[in-house]
């Protein structure tokens, strides 16, 4: 079981109860790389976190509030042979502005390098994602690079895959700890 404190935070395994947390930002993701996780219902909702909770702990983190236990968002990890991860998140948009992604993030990070001995993570960030591409800088990653028409998450209304260009973004740990 996980559970990440930070100053405002709690990063911890999904609950059933973050089911109404989870629909509120799965109901219409804002960016295209969620779309397929896209949800219609509560109902939904349960049913993605009972699939959530199947991965290892660390793999997919819920990000709630302090104090009322609130889900505002999630961290993500998958970690590539022998000892780097891919990292990703997803937060309401209710709660941008505040500092919560970046708190998460850095608490994030922070474990995969202490306790999982990541020597590298990077994050792939679509082109038009300005949120996510300031927030990879906030944290001292780098931008290595960017890979054009890399992905398609969506279809124009003839069917034809609609490609997005792709950042990378990747962080050492030697470099974190400075």
């Amino acid at each position: 079981m996980i559970n990440i404190n930070t100053n405002r935070l709690i990063l911890r395994n999904f609950q059933k109860k973050d089911a109404h947390g989870l629909f509120e930002y799965l109901a219409n993701p804002r960016s295209s790389c969620f779309l397929d996780e896209k949800i219609d219902s509560i109902e939904q909702a349960i049913e993605h976190i009972n699939q959530i909770n199947t991965f290892p702990e660390e793999t997919n983190i819920a990000v709630c509030t302090k104090g009322n236990d609130l889900l505002i968002g999630n961290m993500f990890s998958q970690k590539e042979i022998p000892d780097t991860y891919s990292v990703g998140w997803h937060f309401n948009k209710n709660y941008e502005g505040k500092g919560y992604a970046t708190e998460a993030a850095t608490a994030y990070i922070d474990f995969l390098f202490a306790h999982k001995n990541a020597s590298r993570i990077y994050a792939y960030v679509e082109e038009n994602n300005i949120r996510s591409k300031k927030l990879c800088e906030r944290l001292g990653m780098r931008q290595e690079g960017l890979l054009l028409d890399f992905v398609s998450f969506t279809k124009d209304i003839n069917g034809i895959c609609i490609y997005e260009n792709t950042f990378i973004y990747a962080i050492l740990k030697r470099e974190w700890y400075i």
